[in-house]
């Protein structure tokens, strides 16, 4: 039906987009432009967001989610000694919180994985995910189950507050940008190499907007959790998500998951829905042919920044980034699966063989308690350990800044390389000064043995034990374990069939836990001499805004964690982090506390922002500590797709310079009036008069892409109200004992076939004004 409507050839990724959407008779579809009301099939959350997600649910009083919904303990387990005891301590500290989202789980009708079970990601491609499949995660790296076919998007809390409440869930329509692959993969080269080129040609902001589509020839020869690592890192260059057409590389990893029915299913359409149609359009076509592609290491500071592995040391030497290597890191969300454990040990196992090892701390990061299960039944997590490696926990860990690290001091300049995907300044020691290279786990673990970036294990030879020089083979690894997967402990809690009884609390004296205010809805009036609180510099990603690390533990309660607001965000006043002036007191202090002042004297507050503003992390943190402590609006040259959607969320404006160079116009020292509020539509832009400390007044543009829907959040104070405004109406219909009764009770008639009586009774009484196609729409959803 869509391809009839669209009338012309469809991509993969709007074949499964179009099916889920909500009314797909009479939905607008344009890419770029048409807001897409959609029905995903599942939400999944990991425990940091979760604790805002579920409080958000909560304050919504439904009794149950309304789709499959899961919670994954992966984001509180700081790394320290190693998996056993990081597990134990982290459980121990982090009760209160795991206690809170096991019960709410268990009321609320959401599945409960354990912390120690893995990594969200990981779950999910081994439990959940299928072709076809459309599913938000509150997570960046949700899209990692593209490697099996499914559209698998990031989103903040909000977001899958509105799926589980059973309301479509709105995307701007996608554009598609298709990346050929052709060739095929040979020598150290490996799939986390396809999108760290990717990343190098699309830069941070490049799929912004669009969802990353892989086909051609070449996806045969990468195996299912090679696609998963691809999509997975397709979040680093601000993608909405990224996918595979279906083929038997997942069919192999469906089978050895105990899905084999899935993977039958799947092949009967692998031909006509699970793949692109022949001439579907792409907005952008990138070709990588995988035969001449070279490994790459990206960073340091963003991810985008490639070296080809031949030209690495000389770039380091000419931009002076430390060559000594201190830590080399395996694992994460985006490389941890049973392949690449088995590549890096036959890397390990010849390295051991001539008498050498890691130089340098090495760190190994299970993705799930499967994977963690099975290699050490296979000896895979032996030779690893045998080559000075750390078993860590099945858990995020350093990748999300979960990390006690001892090697260095802060503020000591040196140099980490990971299998991660993300490395902005400060994510994984919360050190400025740690350069941070991410490339594949088989170049972290050839790199470990001689500690330095200026190797090349392609090309360089390693002296033994014995004096004499070997060079490593290229490395091998089984895509999937001969003996099957061994499950290892069983941590999941499926939630019972009715959990209305059981009781969720939240300790009013908690410093982990807090119930939400509601926000208060706009006062419908412009808003007028705003201070500024913060002109931002350069880069500012979710991290800058809500720093991780130490932070994640106040996740569930918003006013503590609010002070770790912009305090890593540079100040474009002077140069600085969490450094601001307070423009009444004229006092310098930091960013949070001069909110919380500002705040305290009932003054209302804007941000400023340079490019991409909010890259990153879903973390609807940095959307809700803004509003939380005072802000009103975030004006920026641009925005990162999930950011925005957050701001909007929690009834922030969030505006674009309609010309760029207007951010130069903003000095720290104005006061800033949004005008024509009472106009506020879609498409119409909002005026902007900065107020010089001179006495002179300037007028800017200033650009924005909320819709009808959008605006209404604003207007109500945030989109949980607007919500909590539409229920409370549906419940007034519904309890409606005159017109609405007789509606329903015409209904039940016509359905019986005895309306036609009841009708020529009644009909008078009805007022024709009401009685009409829409009103049945309105309580059927006919």
């Amino acid at each position: 039906m869509h391809k009839y409507r669209i009338g012309k050839p469809l991509s993969l990724a709007e074949k499964i987009l179009f099916s889920h959407l909500d009314d797909p008779v009479n939905q607008d579809i344009e890419r770029g432009v048409s807001y897409l009301k959609l029905r995903p099939d599942r939400v999944a959350m990991q425990d940091a967001t979760a604790q805002m997600g579920m409080l958000q649910f909560i304050s919504s009083g439904l009794p149950k989610v309304a789709v499959p919904s899961t919670i994954h303990c992966d984001h509180l387990i700081e790394a320290q000694v190693g998996g056993v005891e990081d597990l134990k301590r982290a459980k121990d500290l982090n009760k209160e919180v795991y206690d809170f989202l096991k019960t709410a789980s268990a009321k609320y009708g959401v599945g409960f994985w354990h912390p120690g079970s893995g990594i969200i990601h990981q779950i999910v491609l081994e439990n959940y995910a299928f072709p076809g499949l459309l599913m938000i995660g509150t997570d960046s790296h949700t899209p990692n189950g593209g490697g099996l076919g499914g559209l698998c998007i990031g989103v903040g809390g909000a977001d899958a507050v509105d799926v589980m409440a059973d309301i479509p869930w709105e995307l701007k329509c996608p554009k598609v940008i298709g990346v050929h692959l052709s060739g095929k993969m040979t020598g150290w080269t490996t799939p986390k190499d396809v999108i760290l080129k990717v990343a190098d040609i699309l830069t941070v902001s490049g799929g912004t907007g669009a969802i990353i589509e892989y086909h051609g020839p070449g996806i045969d020869n990468i195996s299912c959790t090679g696609m998963g690592t691809i999509c997975n890192m397709g979040a680093e260059i601000g993608a909405t998500t990224s996918l595979f057409p279906f083929n038997h590389r997942m069919a192999d990893y469906l089978k050895a998951t105990s899905r084999a029915d899935i993977a039958e299913e799947a092949a009967k359409y692998s031909k006509t829905l699970l793949t692109p149609d022949p001439g579907c359009h792409y907005d952008q076509l990138v070709e990588i042919d995988l035969t001449t592609l070279e490994p790459h290491v990206n960073g340091p500071f963003t991810p985008d920044l490639a070296h080809p592995i031949s030209k690495l040391g000389n770039n380091a030497k000419t931009n002076d980034w430390p060559n000594e290597i201190k830590v080399g890191l395996i694992g994460s969300c985006t490389n941890s699966s049973y392949e690449d454990m088995a590549r890096c040990a036959t890397i390990a196992k010849e390295a051991l063989a001539h008498g050498r090892k890691s130089k340098i701390p090495f760190n190994v990061t299970p993705g799930s308690e499967q994977i963690r299960a099975t290699i050490e039944r296979d000896g895979i997590a032996q030779i690893l350990r045998d080559f000075g490696g750390t078993v860590l926990a099945n858990a995020c860990g350093p990748c999300i800044g979960q990390w006690d690290r001892k090697d260095v001091k802060k503020g000591e300049k040196n140099t980490i390389v990971s299998s991660y995907n993300r490395n902005f300044t400060g994510r994984n020691d919360a050190n400025a000064a740690t350069h941070a290279f991410v490339t594949s786990p088989e170049l972290v673990t050839a790199l470990a043995i001689e500690a330095r970036l200026n190797f090349n294990p392609v090309t360089d030879s390693i002296k033994g034990a014995d004096g004499k020089n070997f060079k490593l083979s290229n490395p091998f690894g089984d895509e999937l374990p001969s003996k099957g997967f061994d499950p290892g402990h069983d941590t999941y809690q499926a939630p019972p069939s009715d959990g209305s009884k059981i009781n969720v609390k939240v300790d009013p004296t908690s410093n982990r836990l807090q119930l939400l205010e509601p926000f208060k809805a706009w006062d419908h009036k412009d808003m007028e001499n705003l201070t500024i609180l913060i002109k931002v510099k350069g880069k500012c990603t979710t991290d800058h805004i809500s720093a991780a690390g130490p932070w994640l533990k106040y996740r569930g309660h918003l006013d503590n964690i609010s002070n770790n607001m912009f305090i890593t965000a540079t100040n474009a006043e002077n140069n600085e982090m969490n450094m601001v002036v307070n423009q009444i007191t004229g006092e310098c202090g930091s960013v949070p506390d001069t909110a919380r002042y500002y705040k305290s004297k009932n003054m209302s507050w804007v941000v400023f922002g340079d490019e991409n503003y909010g890259e990153g992390s879903s973390r609807e943190h940095a959307a809700l500590e803004p509003r939380h402590l005072g802000g009103r609006a975030i004006i920026v040259k641009s925005f990162a797709r999930i950011h925005e959607t957050n701001l909007k969320k929690q009834g922030l404006l969030a505006l674009t310079f309609a010309n760029a160079t207007d951010y130069d116009k903003v000095q720290p020292t104005d006061l800033v009036s949004i005008v024509g509020l009472n106009e506020f539509s879609p498409g119409k832009p909002l005026r902007c008069i900065l107020c010089h400390i001179d006495g002179q007044a300037e007028e800017i543009m200033l650009n924005h892409t909320f819709n009808e829907q959008q605006i209404e959040w604003f207007k109500a104070g945030s989109a949980l109200n607007r919500m909590k405004q539409a229920a409370s109406r549906q419940s007034s219909i519904n309890s409606s004992p005159s017109f609405f009764g007789a509606i329903r009770d015409f209904v039940n008639k016509m359905v019986s076939g005895k309306c036609l009586s009841w009708l020529a009774t009644h009909c008078e009484s009805l007022s024709p004004k009401l009685l009409t196609p829409n009103s049945f729409i309105g309580l059927y959803g006919y």
